[in-house]
C-alpha cells in the first residue's frame, strides 16, 4: 500500500502527532476521523466495536484521499466475514474528503485476544 501520493503508512499505535497535522494541512481525513469512523461498526456477536477488538491492522491516507486498510478477522471462518469488511468501507467512504476507500483481509499475524483494548476486555470481562 505504497505509493508517491502517500501521506501516512504505519501501524497502528504508532505516534500520531505528525499525521494529524499533515491532514490538516492537506484537507485529507486525519486518522483519528477514521478511526471513529472504523469504531461505528460492531461484530454482531460481540458487543464491542472492531477497532476496539483490534481486527484493523492498518490504516493508509493518501493526499488524494484514499483510504486504505487492512483488517484481520477473528477466524477465517467468521460468520460476517463478507459484511464487516463492506461495512468498514462504507463507514470510512463516508468521510468528507475521502475520494475512495478501500479494506483488505489480512491474516498475518494471525489475531488474537492479546490484540483487543482495555476497554474491549473491560466489556468483554475478559481480564
Amino acid at each position: 500500500m505504497t505509493d508517491e501520493n502517500h501521506i501516512l503508512t504505519r501501524p497502528l499505535g504508532a505516534p500520531a502527532e505528525e499525521a494529524a497535522v499533515e491532514g490538516a494541512a492537506t484537507g485529507v481525513p486525519d486518522e483519528d476521523s477514521v478511526i471513529s469512523a472504523i469504531a461505528t461498526v460492531y461484530d454482531p456477536e460481540i458487543p464491542v466495536n472492531i477497532y476496539e477488538l483490534g481486527l484493523i491492522y492498518a490504516i493508509d491516507l493518501h493526499d488524494d484521499g484514499r483510504v486504505d486498510i487492512e483488517m484481520t478477522l477473528t477466524a477465517p471462518n467468521c460468520p460476517s466475514a463478507q459484511e464487516l469488511p463492506e461495512q468498514v468501507r462504507e463507514a470510512v467512504a463516508a468521510l468528507p474528503g475521502v475520494s475512495k476507500a478501500s479494506v483488505m483481509i489480512v491474516w498475518d499475524p494471525p489475531w488474537d485476544m492479546s490484540r483487543m483494548s482495555d476497554d474491549a476486555r473491560l466489556a468483554l470481562n475478559m481480564f
